[in-house]
């Protein structure tokens, strides 16, 4: 049995691992049409639905319409969910069904470069899903300033995070299936209590204490909101620093993990 301080040994890279972001970013583009589509959609869907229907039962939260509160949280949603999903089901299919790594590490790419390779594109992702999701808010003219733009670059930060996650879930998963109960336990809690849809400040003290601390997604739209309504606070510091631990742990982590099972 490994050491428990093997999996967090920062590993071995080198430019080679844009070969297969490249390699990602190649097959995206012969499906890109219908790819584009889910993520330009759905934002409008919740937008109408819940900004300008449930909206309408509500006067303002924090100071802003419900409808401007909501956006960033839609903002933060769609990078998460991209870059995880991108690193957990897709990942899975090039590891397992398609043999793509396999095929990568029989060139000098190491296997260290593949995964890394593999959360990078997941955080590209990301940046895409969350981009147009944010040019969408943006149409709808829910942002204020041009702080709105800065969250085109968090975007692809948060995706590295997410994407981190979720290749670390790709590596411990027995099956395919099993994608389900990190989705069910995690992602599904972290869409709904991290502030997306109402202010955790209302829920009791113990579940804001656990959003805080276990759930990133808080911090994402903590920060994601204050630049979109141009209201930047002293506190989106300490959130981005959070971020940053969690950031680097995961990318560490999810790169040795898989390791570990490749070489199985």
């Amino acid at each position: 049995m490994k050491p428990f301080s093997s999996y967090f040994k920062f590993p071995k890279l080198t430019y080679r691992l844009w070969k297969v972001w490249v390699r990602d970013r190649d097959v995206f583009m012969k499906t890109f049409k219908t790819d584009l589509l889910i993520p330009l959609l759905e934002p409008l869907l919740y937008l109408v639905a819940m900004g300008f229907g449930l909206g309408l039962f509500i006067s303002e939260v924090n100071g802003v319409s419900y409808i401007q509160f909501i956006a960033p949280g839609l903002v933060s949603i769609s990078i998460m969910y991209a870059s995880f999903s991108e690193c957990t089901y897709s990942s899975y299919v090039r590891m397992y069904f398609q043999k793509t790594y396999d095929a990568i590490v029989a060139t000098p790419v190491s296997l260290e470069e593949v995964v890394a390779g593999e959360v990078l594109w997941g955080a590209t992702k990301g940046l895409i899903n969350g981009s147009i999701v944010l040019a969408v808010v943006a149409v709808f003219g829910l942002v204020n300033g041009p702080l709105f733009l800065l969250v085109i670059p968090f975007s692809f930060f948060i995706g590295l995070l997410f994407s981190s996650f979720g290749m670390c879930c790709t590596a411990l998963v027995p099956s395919i299936d099993s994608f389900n109960y990190p989705f069910f336990l995690y992602i599904t809690p972290m869409f709904l209590f991290s502030g997306t849809f109402f202010p955790i400040t209302i829920l009791p003290k113990p579940v804001q204490l656990f959003a805080q601390i276990f759930l990133p997604l808080t911090q994402t739209v903590n920060i994601t909101r204050g630049l979109t309504l141009g209201i930047p606070e002293l506190s989106m510091l300490l959130d981005l620093l959070w971020l940053v631990v969690v950031t680097v742990v995961f990318f560490v982590l999810s790169i040795n993990l898989m390791v570990k099972r490749l070489i199985k």
